[in-house]
């Protein structure tokens, strides 16, 4: 694995079904840092992010100023281990990963909005590391895209995060070093509000994930290669795994021919994932969260996987959902979500008396993942249910109002970039008008502007596009939700607004990790 960023230096996503193909579906050192609130970044950012002179670099004095309007509030210390390490999925399988902690997921991170977090990663893995924050408007070297905003965390090494923490919201903290998120490399961040305007009396930070990291020795770098091979999907894969198992190949193929999803415009993903998680336990031995009956409950829901969107639904409830990517929404009622790689939503429910599923279905791969909501007597679900609610309405991220307190405002752009997105599954060559990702290759935007992102799929696959450091408004008639993540359906468009207000040099990706670490990477560049 390559210290610098093979073709995938970033991760991050949601699933907002806006511009939907014609007639498809519904709607992140050689030693310690040291680091100090007025200058926290003891690296300069290697050469490739300072080849041209007329872009902001990620610890320059725009940089440092943007962070100095952010203020300095009460010092959050938390240290961080990433480390190889083997869990129980439940059911008697144990698997070796790499994980940070003992935990899988790993414990929450808190932080209060207006708090300074400071993280002291050692790694302890045997290969380069960074650490990404999913999801924040944060300095930008403390962004932890590698060969672009810091240099990687050498094995061995220690490096210490810092930076304002201005936003509640539910997010996510991952690596943005090749496929390393689709080991047990993922926690939630939760920056709670000082001013918390939801009453509820419970929370249930629930965290999907698709699994293959050491099973029947896989490994997501195994996978990458196979599909690098350009057998991606389609009759290929079916040909190539008939080849693996004639040939008595070990690891077993994990290529996936035959996920189909409406949701999802067609194809639903390239990789046949063995298990299916929910807070790091499989369906056959399902994590329990328990509450009494009548128990208001807020459920902040993550999408850690690589390569599967999860449809979710709570058995016997309906959900109001009252943020998306963090940022909060006028409440809508809806029976099920669809969460692409990366997006968070969260949704409050009124706990009924019993025993009831929470499934995740992984969409359009015949298969699901479970927990249980425990408030009475009564069996546990099986591994395979399928409550009703999974069928019942859908409310999708485009459907959402904000929330007037973070609505961005009605403004006319003044820059437009338009992207398209190409690639296939055969030759896997996924990229942004065709030119895989180069670190040196910028997106141009200024300080100040309202920036239009226009989004053409060029492709037959789904691709959630997430982008660092910045929120945006879905746009239509009237601007949306506040996301981080959007996901363009085959043949489809997306247009999205944004205030550029966060200066630096910003990964936007697909978060498949797959087609990102394949090349559907580029950077948003802040001129000078």
């Amino acid at each position: 694995m390559s210290e610098m960023p093979t073709r995938r230096a970033m991760l991050g996503a949601g699933i907002a079904l806006a511009g939907a193909a014609g007639t498809a579906g519904a709607a992140g050192l050689a030693s310690r840092a040291a680091a100090s609130p007025a200058h926290p970044s003891p690296l300069r950012a290697p050469s490739p992010a300072r080849a041209a002179d007329q872009y902001v670099t990620p610890d320059g004095p725009e940089v440092l100023d943007a962070e100095a309007e952010r203020g300095a509030g009460p010092v959050r210390k938390v240290s961080l281990t990433a480390a190889a390490s083997r869990f129980d999925l439940g059911g008697g399988l144990s698997v070796p990963t790499w994980a940070y902690g003992d935990h899988l997921p790993g414990q929450a991170i808190r932080a209060t909005a207006g708090d300074t977090l400071e993280l002291a990663l050692a790694n302890h893995l045997p290969q380069a590391t960074t650490l990404h924050w999913h999801g924040l408007a944060l300095r930008n070297d403390m962004d932890g895209a590698p060969g672009l905003t810091q240099q990687p965390i050498a094995a061995g090494a220690d490096f210490t995060y810092r930076f304002a923490v201005t936003h509640p919201g539910t997010y996510w903290i991952h690596p943005h070093s090749g496929v390393q998120i689709d080991r047990g490399l993922y926690a939630p961040l939760i920056v709670d509000d000082p001013k918390e305007p939801l009453a509820y009396d419970k929370e249930w930070i629930v965290v999907l994930d698709d699994w293959l990291d050491g099973v029947d020795g896989s490994t997501p770098d195994a996978v990458l290669g196979e599909l690098s091979k350009g057998r991606g999907s389609g009759h290929d894969a079916a040909a190539h795994k008939a080849r693996r198992r004639a040939a008595g190949e070990d690891p077993p193929s994990r290529l996936l021919a035959d996920a189909d999803s409406d949701l999802l415009g067609g194809h639903a993903g390239d990789v046949g994932y063995p298990h299916y998680l929910v807070n790091g336990r499989r369906a056959a031995d399902p994590s329990v969260f328990e509450a009494r009956p009548g128990d208001r409950i807020r459920l902040r829901v993550i999408n850690a996987g690589g390569d599967t969107a999860f449809r979710l639904a709570l058995g016997g409830h309906r959900m109001t959902v009252t943020h998306t990517d963090g940022f909060p929404v006028r409440h809508t009622g809806t029976d099920t979500l669809l969460l692409a790689m990366g997006e968070r939503y969260d949704v409050l429910v009124t706990a009924g008396d019993g025993v009831f599923p929470l499934t995740a279905l992984a969409e359009g791969k015949k298969a699901s993942a479970l927990a249980v909501l425990k408030t009475g007597s009564g069996a546990t679900p099986p591994a395979t249910v399928r409550p009703k609610e999974l069928d019942g309405e859908l409310v999708t991220a485009d459907r959402l109002t904000p929330d007037a307190s973070v609505a961005l405002a009605e403004r006319e752009p003044d820059r437009t970039v338009r992207m398209t997105l190409t690639g296939s599954m055969d030759a896997y060559d996924w990229a942004f008008d065709r030119k895989p990702y180069d670190p040196a290759v910028r997106q141009p935007v200024r300080a100040g502007e309202r920036v239009r992102l226009v989004f053409s799929n060029r492709t037959a696959m789904w691709h959630p596009i997430h982008l660092h450091g910045h929120t945006f408004a879905l746009a239509g008639s009237a601007l949306g939700a506040r996301k981080d993540t959007a996901a363009v359906l085959p043949g489809g468009s997306l247009t999205v607004d944004l205030d550029a207000d966060n200066p630096g040099l910003w990964m936007l990706h697909c978060h498949n990790v797959y087609h990102a670490e394949s090349g559907m990477m580029t950077v948003l560049g802040y001129l000078r």
